[in-house]
């Protein structure tokens, strides 16, 4: 039944990356920040689904909302790292980071119970995402002129 689970999980993702692909545009990324921060919470709701019929609803519900934030957000950050540093370079930075953050989530999660780290991890996720957010809210006002300027460059882009 995992793997049986882990493909529901996977058809979700798929579908909400295509829903994604459809309906947003780049410029409008940073909006779906707020979703990071409820996938971070439904996690913890995890620990406390004990039936099959009820995980595979969930699961894809997950996916979904995962699958709609990875593409714009994924997006984002090549489109800004290709403008900012190459393609090539932008995206073995990312893919440096993403792997120095497995490690350390790794690390910081050895030895936990599997309902401790699946709270953990919904925690750190809102959390995190709470505060890019924030970040993000205050650049808008900080940084109004070259937040527009990015957004004119974002609008233009036809890749």
């Amino acid at each position: 039944q995992a793997s049986t689970l882990v493909g529901v999980l996977a058809i979700g993702t798929a579908a909400g990356a295509v829903v994604a692909s459809m309906r947003m545009r780049l410029d409008q990324a940073p909006k779906v920040i707020p979703m990071a921060i409820l996938l971070g919470l439904l996690l913890i709701v995890l620990n406390f689904i004990t039936n099959v019929w009820v995980a595979i609803p969930f699961l894809v519900t997950l996916g979904l909302i995962g699958g709609f934030l990875l593409v714009p957000m994924n997006a984002l950050l090549q489109h800004r790292g290709a403008n900012l540093m190459g393609a090539g370079r932008s995206i073995a930075v990312q893919n440096f980071n993403e792997q120095a953050c497995i490690l350390g989530l790794g690390a910081f999660l050895t030895g936990m119970s599997t309902f401790t780290t699946i709270t953990a991890f919904g925690l750190l996720v809102a959390g995190t995402m709470w505060l890019i957010y924030r970040w993000h809210q205050s650049n808008c006002v900080k940084y109004r002129e070259e937040l527009d300027h990015l957004l004119a460059i974002a609008r233009s882009d036809k890749h």
